[in-house]
C-alpha cells in the first residue's frame, strides 16, 4: 500500500503506512502467518494501545491473493446495525472491477441499500430496511458469497464483545454456525475489553470457544520507541536527546496513542535543537486543554468512584485496591465501598485491570493524561 508524504508523522488517528508504523514486527507476523495459514486470530488490547493500527497494518500486508475488509461495531447496538456495518464494509473494500466482485456487489444491491456518504470522511455507508428476523438470514447470505470470491478474504471485526449487548439472544452462536462453515473467509476478532472477549473466547460454555488463535497485544518496547521517535525528529532536522524521548516516553506511560498525540504536538512546533523545558510545556498544554473533560469525570461519577478512581490516578498502578493501607491513605470507606465503586469505574472504562508477566492482578487508569493532571495537582 502507497501512501502520501504527510507533514507530521507521529500519527494519532488511522493509518498512513508503514514508514509510520512503529514496530509490532512479532504481532504482525504472528497475526499474518495465521491468516495466510487460514486460521482466524483472536486479538485483544488495552484501548488506545494501537491495535486497531495493528489490524489495519497487516490488512495492507497481506499477500496479492488476500482481501482484507475491516469494520468497527462499536457504534452498533443489534444484528441490524451489525448487517449494515458488515455491507458497508464489504462495498468499500471490494472492488466492483472485476466480475467477483461485482456479482458480491450486485448481491448488496439486490438488498436494496440506502447508500449515504459520511459527512467527515466522504466514504459510502449503506442502510438495509429489514423487517425482524431478516438481518440474520442476510448476514449469512452475504458471508456465505464471499466464499464464491477468487481471493482469499480476512474480515477483521473491531470491538467484537459489542455483540454481548445486543438485544438479540444467543447472538454468538448465530454468528459462529455461519463463520464455521466458511472456508475461503477467516476472521480477526479484535476487542479492547479483554475480561468480555476472554468470556467469548476462554469459557468452554460459550459458542466461540477455542474457535481461533490468540493474541494479546502489550506496550511497544522502549528501545523499538526511542528509534522510532529519533528517526522521524531527525529526519525533520530536529535534534533531540535519548534523555528527551526517555522522559517523554515514561510521561506517555508508553502508552502508545499518548506517545503519539505528545511527539505529535512536540513535532508540530519544536525548534531545530529540543530540550526538555520545551516537551514539558507542550505537555502541560495537553493537560490544561483536558481539564473540562477532567472536570466532566467528577459530575458523571459519584463521590466515593471519584475519590477512588483520583486515587488510582495518583498510584499510577494498584495491587491492592481494598488493602487497609490503601483506603486508609486516601480514605475511601470500607472494602466493599471500593470493591462497588471498583466495578462501576470498570463498567464505565475509566479503569482497566490486567496482569503482570507474574500473573499479579493490578488496576489503572485508562486516561493517561487524567492520571498525569491528578500527580500534577
Amino acid at each position: 500500500m502507497v501512501m502520501a508524504s504527510i507533514s507530521n508523522p507521529f500519527i494519532t488517528t488511522g493509518y498512513q503506512g508503514s514508514e509510520y508504523f512503529c514496530d509490532r514486527e512479532q504481532e504482525t507476523n504472528a497475526l499474518r502467518s495465521n491468516l495466510v495459514n487460514g486460521q482466524s486470530t483472536t486479538l485483544v488490547a488495552i484501548r488506545r494501545i494501537g491495535k486497531t493500527g495493528l489490524i489495519r497494518h497487516v490488512l495492507a500486508q497481506l499477500p496479492e491473493d488476500h482481501t482484507g475488509i475491516y469494520l468497527d461495531i462499536l457504534p452498533t447496538e443489534n444484528l441490524k446495525e451489525f448487517l449494515n456495518a458488515l455491507t458497508t464494509a464489504i462495498f468499500s473494500g471490494i472492488p466492483e472491477r472485476s466480475k467477483p466482485g461485482k456479482k458480491i456487489l450486485d448481491f448488496i444491491k439486490s438488498l436494496r441499500p440506502v447508500v449515504s456518504f459520511d459527512p467527515l470522511t466522504g466514504l459510502p455507508q449503506l442502510t438495509l430496511d429489514t423487517r425482524p428476523g431478516e438481518a440474520e438470514r442476510h448476514i449469512q447470505s452475504v458471508l456465505e458469497f464471499l466464499e464464491s470470491y477468487p481471493q482469499k478474504v480476512i474480515i477483521a471485526i473491531d470491538e467484537f464483545q459489542q455483540i454481548l449487548y445486543y438485544p438479540e439472544k444467543n447472538t454468538d452462536a448465530l454468528l459462529r454456525s455461519i463463520i464455521q462453515s466458511l472456508n475461503n473467509v477467516r476472521f480477526i476478532f479484535s476487542g479492547s475489553q479483554q475480561h468480555l472477549m476472554t468470556q467469548l473466547f476462554a469459557d468452554p460454555s460459550r459458542p466461540f470457544y477455542q474457535s481461533a488463535g490468540f493474541l494479546k497485544i502489550d506496550k511497544i518496547k522502549p528501545e523499538a520507541y526511542t528509534s522510532f521517535i529519533r528517526h522521524h525528529f531527525e529526519n525533520a532536522g530536529i535534534t533531540i536527546s535519548l534523555e528527551t524521548i526517555d522522559a517523554m516516553l515514561n510521561w506517555a506511560d508508553h502508552h502508545t496513542y499518548y506517545v503519539q498525540l505528545l511527539c505529535n504536538r512536540v513535532f508540530a512546533s519544536a525548534p531545530g535543537k529540543m530540550g526538555d523545558e520545551f516537551w514539558k510545556t507542550q505537555a502541560a498544554q495537553l493537560l490544561q486543554e483536558q481539564e473540562i473533560v477532567f472536570f466532566k469525570y467528577r459530575d458523571l461519577l459519584t463521590k466515593h468512584q471519584w475519590n477512588l478512581l483520583k486515587a488510582i490516578a495518583h498510584e499510577g498502578t494498584v495491587f491492592y485496591p481494598t488493602s487497609k493501607d490503601f483506603i486508609a491513605k486516601y480514605e475511601l470507606g470500607s472494602p466493599a465501598t471500593v470493591l462497588r465503586s471498583l466495578q462501576a469505574l470498570s463498567d464505565k472504562e475509566m479503569i482497566y485491570s490486567d496482569y503482570t508477566k507474574e500473573g499479579q492482578v493490578f488496576y489503572s487508569v485508562y486516561d493517561v493524561l487524567f492520571r498525569r493532571w491528578m500527580q500534577s495537582r
